[in-house]
């Protein structure tokens, strides 16, 4: 019995963009995948077989005889045996010549997925078959490829992965919107001794102490909001990165984002070429300009105070925004966001120097008594995709703050402490994992980026 050797179809494109493709020339290969296609022209057929490694397929060429070839439906798996020929005058570098093909799994009239185009609409009701799709087989490895480039960055660059929890009692954004956690409805104090255990909204506050002691660390992983909001940016479970660090103050934070972002971006972006040109040609015409742009253009650094002021001048020169009443102390929303990095200054800006009565009680006060050293990264299409700060390091200045804001002081009190004995300056930001895919892919709703999407009034299963 003839041996065949396993290979992928990713390593058989990596030695055609090597030039070793002669490696492999007639040799004896073994490759299993599921069918984009199967067509016959006269008496030879072709199945166009995608094994999940690589955006791009192989063409496994049968004999119009072979019954078991032929009966192979789409998204049917198959494992073909044959000989790889090397072909240079093809749109396609090599191809198999099967010898044999197992039918392992076929599909029936029940698959939902066809030749035909299907809406991203339909697919959301479907997301155990979306991988199946070019688009979502595209997304879904762009997805983690910019999760192993975030880890990597943040490895070369001496900072530590520390895994806060996600059962928590405290409320990092202090909104309230959390999704309360008990074991029996009855005596829901009962298992933690704790009537306000929710899913954490982020993992800041537990990953602080850690920064205090080690300098650099980072926090990676599903965050929970309970906010009713329907909107394509919004999820009720997404993913978080949150880099914490000690003796930075608020641009050193804005350096960080920039350069691990322009990093994170530049290495997927090479890492999946083939996904890549999927969506500049597919999705948005218009990514690839962004993304280079993205990259190689330093990001503006611009007051909060200067934006109302663009904002106000817009509106008086008759620009129309759903909310226009512009003024100092307005939270600002995507549209607003949008019309300074699309219209404005045509790229991505970092937003500084927030009021403080709209934002999070922890950040540093700044001298004028009005504003927090909070910075927020805007960019086009997105809107915000991080958000940041200089942590308030004064103990009775971040105690008064919280007395503000009528806090529970008991609760914090461990936050406190931090600010007590031995406090150092230190910054962070959050970036909303999701949120940086779509900016990657082109990809307009946030649902569209997550595997198993959990929304307001939008979880299948």
């Amino acid at each position: 019995m003839d041996i065949h050797e396993k290979i992928t179809v990713k390593e058989l494109y990596e030695k055609s963009e090597q030039g070793k493709l002669s490696e492999v020339d007639g040799k004896l290969l073994e490759i299993g995948g599921f069918v984009r296609t199967n067509r016959v022209f006269g008496q030879v057929g072709f199945l166009s077989v995608n094994d999940g490694t690589c955006f791009d397929n192989i063409q496994i060429v049968y004999q119009d005889g072979d019954k078991i070839a032929s009966a192979c439906r789409l998204g049917a798996t198959v494992l073909a045996h044959g000989t790889l020929h090397v072909t240079p005058d093809a749109k396609q570098p090599f191809e198999l010549q099967a010898s044999e093909i197992k039918l392992i799994g076929n599909t029936d009239d029940s698959y939902p997925l066809q030749k035909k185009k299907t809406s991203f609409d339909y697919l959301r009701t479907i997301p155990q078959w979306r991988p199946k799709t070019n688009t979502f087989n595209a997304v879904f490895r762009v997805r983690s490829t910019l999760a192993y480039y975030i880890h990597q960055y943040f490895h070369e660059n001496g900072f530590m992965w520390i895994h806060t929890p996600i059962l928590t009692a405290n409320d990092c954004e202090g909104e309230g919107q959390t999704f309360n956690v008990y074991a029996d409805k009855k005596y829901p104090t009962e298992f933690f001794n704790k009537d306000n255990v929710h899913l954490t909204v982020s993992g800041q506050l537990h990953v602080e102490p850690f920064a205090l002691t080690y300098g650099k660390v980072y926090t990676f992983g599903p965050t929970f909001r309970a906010e009713k909001s329907n909107t394509t940016r919004h999820a009720a479970e997404f993913w978080m990165v949150e880099p914490e660090f000690a003796w930075a103050h608020m641009s050193d934070d804005e350096d960080l984002m920039e350069d691990f972002l322009k990093y994170v971006v530049k290495n997927t972006i090479k890492d999946c070429k083939e996904d890549m040109e999927f969506f500049y040609e597919r999705i948005d015409k218009g990514l690839q300009a962004r993304l280079e742009e993205f990259i190689n253009k330093s990001f503006d650094r611009v007051p909060y105070e200067k934006a109302i002021t663009i904002l106000s001048d817009a509106v008086k020169d008759g620009h129309k925004f759903e909310v226009s009443d512009i003024h100092f102390g307005l939270d600002l929303g995507s549209e607003h966001e949008r019309y300074l990095t699309e219209q404005v200054f045509k790229g991505p800006i970092f937003l500084t120097d927030y009021p403080k009565e709209i934002k999070a009680f922890y950040m540093k006060q700044n001298d004028d008594n009005r504003t927090v050293a909070a910075v927020d990264l805007l960019v086009p299409g997105i809107g915000e995709l991080c958000g940041g700060s200089e942590r308030e390091c004064d103990y009775d200045k971040l105690l008064n703050r919280m007395k503000e804001l009528n806090m529970n002081l008991e609760a914090y009190e461990w936050y406190l402490d931090l600010r007590k004995n031995g406090s150092i300056p230190h910054s962070g930001f959050g970036l909303g994992f999701e949120r940086l895919v779509m900016l990657v892919t082109g990809m307009t709703n946030i649902r569209d980026t997550l595997p198993y999407p959990r929304c307001y009034k939008d979880m299948l299963f």
